[in-house]
Formats: structure tokens, sequence, C-alpha cells
């Protein structure tokens, strides 16, 4: 039932959010026409096209999904920390593996993935929304596991943020 509520919150503030922009968008071509004493006068010609895009918002409409967990997250571009890369055919799966295993250990609030992208396999950890936040994470990652922090690093891949 929760769940159930979240969405309708989100779909009313998407709605909210439409209709403040085109209001304002209303008042400034309203503003512009009307008559001021000494100042002239506006007129604002515009094709039916135009008055669809303008005022409309320029961010990419996002799609929330569901969780396994039974949140909800969204998918945008984002950063990972890169802990581990290799294409030894015998041995980098392992080595993914164990290192994904010792990083859950140490750090399990931070998603980790291993993938594999013929020949590499690669073993990425978190979600982050900036390249900061990630470099943040990423030296505290580096004074826990010395051994490998030559080959961590900060890479753009897609991400899962939670929303609230």
């Amino acid at each position: 039932m929760n769940t159930i509520y979240r969405i309708l919150f989100i779909v009313l503030l998407l709605v909210t959010s439409v209709m403040a922009n085109a209001q304002q968008r209303k008042d400034i071509i309203d503003d512009l026409q009307s008559v001021k004493h000494g100042q002239g006068r506006v007129m604002v010609f515009e094709d039916n096209s135009i008055k669809g895009v303008l005022g409309r918002s320029m961010a990419p409409n996002r799609t929330v999904y569901s969780g396994s967990d039974g949140g909800h997250f969204l998918k945008m571009r984002g950063f990972k920390i890169q802990a581990f890369s290799g294409n030894n055919q015998r041995t980098s799966k392992n080595e993914a593996t164990s290192k994904q295993q010792l990083i859950n250990q140490a750090y399990p609030e931070h998603e980790t993935v291993v993938t594999f992208d013929s020949p590499f396999w690669r073993l990425r950890v978190g979600n982050f929304k900036s390249r900061e936040e990630a470099n943040e994470v990423l030296n505290q990652m580096k004074e826990s596991f010395p051994s490998f922090g030559k080959e961590m690093y900060v890479v753009v891949d897609e991400v899962r943020i939670p929303v609230n």
C-alpha cells in the first residue's frame, strides 16, 4: 500500500511541475503584451508548434523502476568504481568474484557487479550521481585494499539511483 502512495506522490509532483511551467510561460507572455504607459506595446506572434515547446521542461523523462527489494529507482548516467578488469581466461572470473566478496564484506552499502564483456571480466562498485562522490569512496577503498588500489578508478556507467 505504501508503494502506491509513493507512486501517486511522484505522479502528482510531475503534474504540478508541468502545470507550473505552463503557467509561468503564460505569465511572461501576458506581461510582455500588457499595455504599460510610456513603454510602448509588445505583440508576441508565435506558431502553435512553438507554444507546445516553450515552457516545457528540457530534462529527459525518466522512468521509475521497481527493484526486487520493493524499492524504486531511476536508471541514469552516473559513475561506478572499476575495482577489477582482467582478460585471463583461466583466472579472471575467479579473481573478480573473490574481490567482489571482499568488497561486499567491507562495503555492504554499495552494490557490486561482475560482468563479462569478451574478453574482459570486470568488477564495478557503487551507483554514484557525481564523480566527486565516487572519488570519495574510491579513496576509502584504496585505503582498505591497498593491494588492488592501483587498478581501481572511476568510470562512467549506467547507475541505479534510489527514489525516496
